[in-house]
């Protein structure tokens, strides 16, 4: 990164003051502020108070969400908040990206300057400086904010004032931004351990482990709706399709199941090859009705599925959903390296003959009779008997969606 030398006079002094105060700001002041788009914001209103004519500033991070690429969080004079917009992994394939000052950083630029006020400048440069002249901004530059490792994310400046910057403004910048760099990384990294915790253990699990929920055997007793459910015919798919089209498949089918428990305020616990674990924590006064609400709607979802794949000529799917309420050990099982968050306990077991079960009775959803004591809206569903189920002792009451039991029964 170049580094304009200061000017000649009293100025470098007086920069030199401002320089020492926001670096000490931000390795100091910024200890008990956990959001870097809060930081950001700050630097740039200490920054504009400088006498530093940043008009609009932004930082580019690249991410590992499972959507998105990167994060862009952007400020403007006036903003008490920063913007920020996500971009999807298809934007490093546009035009719009390969012509754009981001790609030169991210292929190893140290500066990416352009005065965007001098009279020969049009039909110059990137798309993005037409943007920028349009706003009234007059100078911009952008500078690699670099993390440990050589992980290359981008911070930009703008200037609004006319003829620029001038060079001690920019030696001010590119001095504070090594440190800048170093608190994002830390903010950064903290945002992605969340957000990749929240992606493979859940939003609750996560938050647990974040707070010390670690020790193997660690765990508590809780009362939860439990869902389990399951693909038929997996094994046969996986041994005779090509392997992108079965993860396409898997996909789409998580996609039409996950979606309403996740809207529904249930928590995934885990993804089983072509199956599924997930919990509605009964804190929640209506978490039965939740988790019906969410049965029902993933049992809607495979139709609309499988109405897709019968027009395109693709054989239709088979499922079973068993649900089932009770007290389960919630908490941390496995080796003394390798951990999983999980639920284990009689209720969990039930749930799973259940899914089995639909197998037997030719329905996709079954309910057990404690279930449905529990929902408000248990009334809603069908009664189809009492069957004895695997490991379980006493049978058990069973319902299912109406639409489905045809008001037949039967007692086993």
């Amino acid at each position: 990164m170049s580094i304009p030398p200061p000017q000649d006079g009293p100025r470098p002094t007086a920069r030199a003051q401002q320089r020492a105060e926001i670096l000490d700001w931000l390795l100091r002041g910024t200890l008990d502020m956990r959001y870097l788009d809060d930081i950001f914001v700050e630097f740039c209103r200490r920054v504009a108070e400088a006498g530093v004519p940043v008009a609009r500033a932004t930082v580019y991070l690249r991410t590992h969400h499972p959507l998105w690429l990167g994060t862009r969080i952007l400020w403007r004079t006036g903003l008490k908040e920063a913007e920020t917009t996500n971009f999807d992994y298809g934007i490093v394939d546009t035009s719009q990206f390969k012509h754009s000052p981001a790609a030169e950083i991210h292929a190893g630029a140290d500066e990416v300057r352009q005065r965007l006020d001098e009279a020969d400048h049009q039909g110059n440069g990137h798309a993005l400086y037409d943007e920028l002249r349009g706003e009234g901004l007059t100078d911009y530059v952008a500078w690699p904010l670099l993390f440990t490792l050589g992980k290359r994310h981008i911070v930009t400046f703008a200037a609004d004032r006319a003829g620029g910057f001038a060079e001690d403004e920019l030696a001010m910048l590119a001095a504070l931004v090594p440190a800048l760099a170093v608190v994002s990384e830390v903010r950064h990294k903290n945002r992605l351990t969340r957000l990749l915790l929240d992606t493979y253990v859940g939003p609750h699990a996560s938050e647990l482990i974040l707070n010390g929920a670690t020790r193997r055997g660690s765990g508590v007793t809780v009362e939860a709706a439990i869902l389990v459910i399951d693909l038929r015919g997996f094994t046969e798919i996986s041994e005779l399709w090509p392997r992108d089209d079965v993860i396409a498949l898997l996909n789409d089918y998580f996609d039409a199941i996950s979606l309403p428990i996740e809207r529904h305020g249930g928590e995934i616990l885990k993804f089983m090859g072509d199956g599924l674990l997930a919990i509605f924590h009964l804190d929640t006064p209506a978490a039965c009705t939740a988790a019906q609400a969410a049965a029902w709607e993933a049992h809607a979802a495979m139709l609309a599925f499988n109405e897709q794949r019968s027009a395109a000529g693709l054989r239709r799917l088979g499922y079973g959903i068993g649900v089932n309420v009770g007290a389960v050990m919630y908490g941390n099982i496995g080796s003394r390296t390798r951990l999983d968050f999980t639920i284990i306990g009689p209720a969990v077991n039930v749930a799973a003959r259940l899914e089995s079960l639909t197998k037997v009775l030719d329905v996709t959803v079954l309910f057990s009779g404690a279930f449905v004591a529990r929902s408000q809206d248990g009334h809603r569903l069908a009664r189809l008997g009492t069957f004895p189920l695997r490991g379980v002792g006493d049978p058990l009451e069973v319902y299912g969606f109406p639409s489905e039991v045809a008001d037949s029964s039967t007692d086993a």
